[in-house]
């Protein structure tokens, strides 16, 4: 497979990239070469390109070297665009008809053209689509940050941007153009992209970037790189509080010195230390990165920080293990209190080096911390809430110990060889496709969580029998949502569903001729939106005791999640009665709450499916585990209790009908299944 990366923006190049040399110089750069280097692990990858702009003058001489051998397989490519000088992202739109044109005739001069094309930001992505258009080549993408996400932080002003007008143009055609969108979280995926009109989110998937944290749990502290921080402090043994990020705006590493400068507490108990880039000069600063740091000497004055907050001028990324510990050696935190955060690779380097973190609730730390369980988030736009998670860590010994010990799962739960074999296999597939089935004769739907995953053993006797079942549509239902149940499904090697079921059967997805991504069932939302009144149902609810909402990412448009026990529900059913609401309340585990449209319902989903395919209800088999599956297992003939069941399944009145299996997880699958053939065998 020969894989052709463009990245237009920043300075690019093979290795000792200089993070914050300009404003546009920043974690993508990363992100692509840790990228590029485990996909060149993989034996079928025979070729990786990453084409990017050249241009002559500053920042230096090495940007106008055409070409440049990163590794046996990967080679950096620079191609001449209509300037000859570097260029900020604001102003890339200028290039992309001229980049294209010479990419087209750099492809063309290849003993064999690229089999697919992965765009990073939206100007490449606008390259890509140039490129589709002349030679046919299939184009992913990945936009790092999005210009709906600036245009929201920025506020009224963003009116007046006709940059960041013409990046959201482009991100929407990239969105409407690529085969497939790569996103790095589940914030990124349901709710940054939800924005735009051509939002699709069977079209996205979520691959979260790795992170070489190897070397970040080994980091030790070296002399020349704490003597360079604490000359700035009095009380250099105080606890750090790092934070580490170009200064841009985005960052909002203003918002830290204020908290900071506003908290006694917080200046008695800690230093404050701002590993801001790299700088000469300020006014020689790119971008807004000479205002930011104005404003940061500005506030540091104001507030007179003066022996309390160290500002270094100029650190190399080789330093960055021992910046994190010498934070670290002082019982520190690190902070990043960023407007939007996409992902937070520093978080991750961070954890894997021992710190807690405080971050912002806004974009990629949600999936960090609520995967690693390694620090505290919260709103970016509040001094006083940041200065009060700082203390909260610095003060609670148990609380620290346990972000700490958090952080040490992040090296497996971020791995970039990990993503790299999820990546290549979305490729293959797109590559490849394998369509769904036309016509099925059966449908087959499960739950996914302790039923068709819980056993790797007996998913890999599902995988190899759900191969041989010809004329066998295969779907999944479950409580989790469209990108948390095909993250879980293809981590685990699952076989691909034909039709997805999500968000406790308010949503509902159908796999596209490609087989690999998947488009909403238009007819269900319909159907789902009518008497559904969202605001009214949370208002019902907002104070009732015992009822405690479940995280940002669980609360979907035609659902809202909560935790409490079976007497929380029965109060909710009531409360929403009285208040003239209508909704289906689904309890299960003893803990979990959803509240659905009242036509919602795994079960109404799964005979949704079964009417769109025109199958009759004995051609349907689904199987379940828990509380959240009942109406499913109620609503259908054939319906399967896994022996694992919770919830005192089996016994429940409406599910006499059902097979329980003697098997667990998803041989209790195949067991239920082969039960009810037979039954349809003997019946003739």
């Amino acid at each position: 497979m020969f894989v052709l990366h463009i990245a237009l923006q920043g300075c690019l190049r093979g290795g000792e990239v200089v993070f914050g040399l300009t404003a546009d110089t920043g974690g993508h750069i990363r992100y692509l070469l840790d990228l590029v280097a485990a996909s060149s692990q993989d034996v079928g990858v025979d070729r990786i390109v990453v084409a990017t702009r050249l241009f002559h003058g500053a920042p230096g001489p090495d940007y106008a070297v055409p070409e440049e051998r990163i590794s046996d397989k990967v080679e950096l490519v620079r191609l001449a665009s209509a300037s000859p000088a570097y260029r900020s992202k604001e102003a890339m739109h200028a290039e992309v008809e001229s980049f294209a044109r010479n990419l087209v005739a750099w492809i063309a001069a290849q003993p064999r053209p690229p089999d697919l094309i992965h765009a990073h930001y939206a100007d490449a992505a606008s390259v890509a689509g140039l490129v589709a258009d002349r030679l046919g080549i299939p184009f992913v993408f990945t936009a790092h940050s999005l210009g709906r996400v600036k245009a929201a932080m920025l506020g009224p002003a963003a009116a007046g941007c006709p940059d960041l007008a013409r990046r959201i143009a482009a991100e929407e055609a990239a969105l409407a153009r690529a085969s497939l969108v790569i996103a790095s979280s589940r914030d990124e995926a349901e709710v940054q992209y939800a924005g735009y009109a051509a939002y699709e989110p069977g079209r996205i998937r979520v691959l979260p970037p790795g992170s070489d944290l190897a070397r970040f749990a080994a980091a030790e502290p070296r002399p020349q790189v704490d003597a360079a921080i604490d000359r700035f402090l009095h009380d250099p043994g105080k606890p750090t509080l790092l934070a580490l990020a170009r200064p841009v705006a985005r960052k909002n590493l203003g918002a830290l010195v204020r908290a900071y400068g506003e908290s006694p507490e917080l200046q008695a108990r800690a230093n404050l230390v701002l590993m801001a880039g790299t700088r000469e000069d300020i006014d020689a600063l790119d971008g807004d990165m000479a205002g930011t740091m104005r404003e940061i000497l500005v506030l540091i004055d104001r507030y007179d920080l003066y022996g309390r907050v160290a500002y270094p001028k100029t650190h190399r990324p080789e330093d960055v293990p021992a910046i994190y510990a010498h934070a670290r050696a002082r019982g520190g935190l690190f902070v990043n209190p960023a407007l939007n955060e996409p992902f937070g690779l520093t978080l991750l380097e961070a954890s894997a080096a021992g710190l807690p973190l405080v971050a912002t609730d806004s974009g990629g730390p949600n999936d960090i911390v609520e995967t690693c369980g390694n620090g505290l988030l919260v709103d970016p736009r509040a001094p006083d809430a940041i200065a009060a998670a700082c203390l909260r860590i610095l003060d609670e010994p148990g609380l620290y110990a346990a972000c700490v010990a958090g952080g040490a799962r992040a090296a497996a739960a971020y791995d970039w060889d990990r993503h790299a074999a999820r990546y290549h296999t979305l490729l293959r597939a797109l590559l490849a496709p394998e369509p769904p089935l036309a016509t099925p004769l059966q449908l087959l739907v499960c739950d996914i969580d302790n039923t068709l995953v819980g056993c790797a053993a007996a998913l890999g006797i599902f995988r190899r029998w759900r191969s041989r079942q010809a004329g066998l549509a295969f779907g999944v239902a479950t409580g989790r949502s469209f990108h948390s149940a095909m993250a879980i499904l293809e981590q685990q090697e699952s076989p691909r569903p034909q039709v997805m079921i999500t968000s406790v059967g308010s949503e509902i997805h159908h796999l596209d001729a490609n087989g690999v991504t998947y488009t909403t069932d238009a007819a269900w939302r319909a159907r789902v939106s009518a008497d559904w009144d969202r605001d009214g149902v949370r208002a019902a609810l907002a104070d009732l005791d015992g009822l405690v909402p479940q995280g940002s990412l669980e609360q979907r448009g035609h659902k809202l999640s909560y935790f409490g026990d079976a007497a929380t529900a029965q109060a909710v059913r009531a409360r929403l009665v009285r208040a003239g609401r209508r909704a289906n309340v689904i309890h299960s585990h003893g803990r979990y709450l959803d509240v659905l449209p009242v036509a919602a319902s795994k079960g109404t989903a799964v005979d949704h499916v079964r009417a769109r395919y025109g199958l009759p209800e004995r051609a349907v088999f689904v199987a379940g585990d828990s509380g959240n599956d009942v109406e499913m297992l109620r609503a259908q003939g054939h319906a399967i209790i896994v022996a694992n069941y919770s919830d005192d399944l089996a016994s429940q009145a409406g599910l006499t009908h059902s097979y329980v299996a003697r098997a667990s997880h998803a041989r209790g699958i195949i067991e239920g299944v082969g039960h009810f053939r037979r039954m349809l065998a003997d019946a003739g």
